[in-house]
């Protein structure tokens, strides 16, 4: 189905942006302030990508480098992008389980939509519960949106026999617990863990 393209009057940012009067004029000016010049946003729309990246998400390790893919991607396209952190829900961390905090993370991520200038927007996640969180919250807004997910996890190897990402960790816990193999195995097994996902590229850590 074709869609009129929006003049820039109608974009939902025009109210914060492009109209005279102080409130745009002091939003203008933070952008400014910012570095942004004024034709980096005139006229255009502006994309908000919420994105669900922490140091403690194993899942989504690569959403550092990967929001900078999406922005110029945005800025090639005609718009204007704008990065907003969201929550980021680490499932092998968050305890009890990220069950408890998946309709938080929806409500955060509508009320991030609703509160900025933003007429579409790029959803970041991945980690189990970050999916439907977003996905909720992004429709209840009723704007324009895309999902963005992290993608699966490569498997890992230990001796020829390929490792899953959760299975194999209990495998060989349970299989530590009967005396079937012992503590230095164990060890090693992890270390041949999957990666945290297909695309994935961590940074290198400074180590104290």
């Amino acid at each position: 189905m074709h869609t009129r393209r929006k003049r820039p009057e109608e974009l939902r940012s025009h109210r914060w942006l492009g109209v005279k009067d102080l409130r745009a004029f002091g939003h203008r000016s933070r952008l400014r302030q910012l570095g942004y010049a004024r034709e980096d946003w005139q006229g255009k729309p502006v994309i908000g990508v919420l994105n669900t990246w922490s140091d403690i998400n194993p899942c989504h390790a690569h959403f550092e480098l990967r929001v900078e893919e999406i922005e110029r991607g945005i800025w090639q396209a005609g718009g204007f992008p704008i990065e907003l952190p969201a929550l980021s829900l680490s499932e092998p961390f968050v305890e009890p389980t990220t069950m408890l905090y998946r309709n938080l993370l929806a409500i955060e991520a509508g009320e991030l939509i609703r509160s900025h200038p933003i007429d579409g927007v790029v959803l970041m996640g991945g980690c189990d519960e970050t999916t439907p969180g977003l996905i909720m919250g992004a429709l209840s807004t009723n704007l324009p949106s895309i999902f963005f997910p992290a993608g699966p996890m490569l498997r890992g190897n230990w001796h020829g026999v390929p490792l899953g990402s959760g299975s194999d960790s209990w495998k060989y816990w349970a299989e530590l617990r009967a005396g079937r193999i012992g503590e230095r195995e164990c060890r090693r097994s992890r270390k041949a863990s999957p990666a945290p996902s297909a695309t994935a590229r961590p940074r290198a850590r400074p180590r104290p």
